[in-house]
């Protein structure tokens, strides 16, 4: 996607005025602290004031905690901007997004500034990307909230295999899912596939109680979680029921073509280049396929490649196959998760800094014919009378 770059002074020349007094200082006076200048901004009629400065002002406290060297001011319909004139400037084309976003429906939350204060940072117009309605559901919409998740979902749109690589908490899945309901709700697709790999498929799942599909079904649940969150309860079971949604490991696809459907692997990081493969070329006619993982969180035993880490180098480049990159500044979960994803970034690249290559937990590498872990198999044979 791309923007065009915001120019405070032609966003706002026809709803700002300079307050009559205003100077700046001289052109000659070297080391001078620029003046303050005025300028206000009229609310539209067809608006209520809370419904820009939000319930208690939140809204509007969050604007001042985005720039602490400007005061704002509200009085009736009229919002006083008093500052630096450049942060000024900024602050008037915050708030006539923060209008555009408020009439298109979307709620302003003190999060929903914070978020178009680093849309206008990344030159970006926050009302384009917080009032792109993806799929209205149960009485709300979800859009995108970032740069890079609405990037993500254009993706979606105009590929045909879009690959979404991020941390925990960017909405790769959520937004996979969300597009996925809304195509077949247009009846852009006849069903849905959602597919994730087993990482303990092999013998180990054998311990776990109950039928394959008690054994299974832990590893798919952030899948119905999330079709929960956007279809009737009483609706799912029978989609699923007709075959219309299918959830089912990753194991299950081999063999198939599958035509006229969205496809969306999750957890891809988990899979081995001969499992992606075989996943990538199940894509049959008028069918779409969402691959998602974080890089960062490969729990493939024994040290085996990610798939996921392959398939770039083999694909990068190709058309109508898209890779969206996708990084903290792109998680919606609490604020916190944010900055937890930033520290770990930070602590991996400081454990990658000295010679060597380490084992996991900063702990040095295993020498090579040491002790070795015994899988189940070779526990019971040994058991065995």
């Amino acid at each position: 996607m791309t923007n065009s770059p915001i120019t405070p002074v032609a966003a706002t020349a026809a709803t700002t005025s300079a307050s009559a007094g205003t100077t700046s200082p001289p052109a000659n006076a070297a080391g001078a602290a620029p003046a303050d200048v005025t300028r206000t901004l009229t609310l539209p009629d067809d608006l209520a004031p809370v419904a820009l400065l939000g319930a208690r002002d939140e809204v509007l406290r969050a604007v001042e905690r985005g720039f602490p060297d400007v005061s704002v001011y509200v009085r009736g319909t009229t919002v006083t901007v008093t500052g630096p004139a450049a942060r000024v400037d900024v602050v008037i084309v915050l708030l006539s997004e923060l209008i555009d976003i408020a009439r298109a429906g979307t709620p302003l939350t003190a999060d929903a500034v914070d978020r178009a204060i680093g849309l206008l940072d990344a030159s970006a117009r926050p009302a384009e990307v917080l009032t792109d309605e993806v799929l209205t559901t149960h009485g709300r919409s979800i859009r995108p909230k970032s740069l890079g998740q609405k990037a993500y979902t254009d993706a979606i749109e105009n590929s045909t295999i879009t690959f979404g690589i991020g941390p925990a908490g960017t909405g790769k899945t959520y937004l996979a899912m969300a597009k996925a309901v809304d195509a077949l709700a247009r009846k852009q697709v006849s069903r849905i596939i959602l597919t994730r790999p087993a990482v303990e498929a092999g013998e180990n799942l054998g311990f776990l109680p109950g039928t394959l599909t008690d054994k299974i079904d832990p590893y798919l649940r952030p899948l119905y979680d999330a079709l929960h969150d956007m279809l009737d309860a009483e609706a799912l079971p029978q989609l699923i029921a007709a075959g219309t949604i299918e959830v089912a490991p990753l194991a299950y696809m081999r063999g198939r073509t599958l035509n006229d459907a969205f496809i969306i692997l999750d957890e891809a990081q988990n899979t081995s280049p001969e499992q992606m493969k075989m996943f990538l070329t199940r894509l049959g006619f008028g069918s779409k396929m969402v691959i998602t993982g974080d890089i960062s969180q490969i729990d493939l035993p024994g040290g085996r490649p990610s798939g996921l880490r392959v398939v770039r180098r083999i694909l990068d480049g190709l058309e109508d196959i898209s890779f969206c990159e996708l990084t903290a500044a792109d998680v919606v979960r609490h604020r916190l998760v944010g900055q937890i994803v930033d520290a770990y970034a930070r602590y991996d690249a400081e454990r990658a800094e000295p010679a060597g290559r380490p084992g996991r937990g900063g702990e040095p590498a295993p020498q090579r014919g040491g002790a070795r872990r015994r899988t189940p198999s070779e526990f019971r044979d040994r058991n065995r009378p």
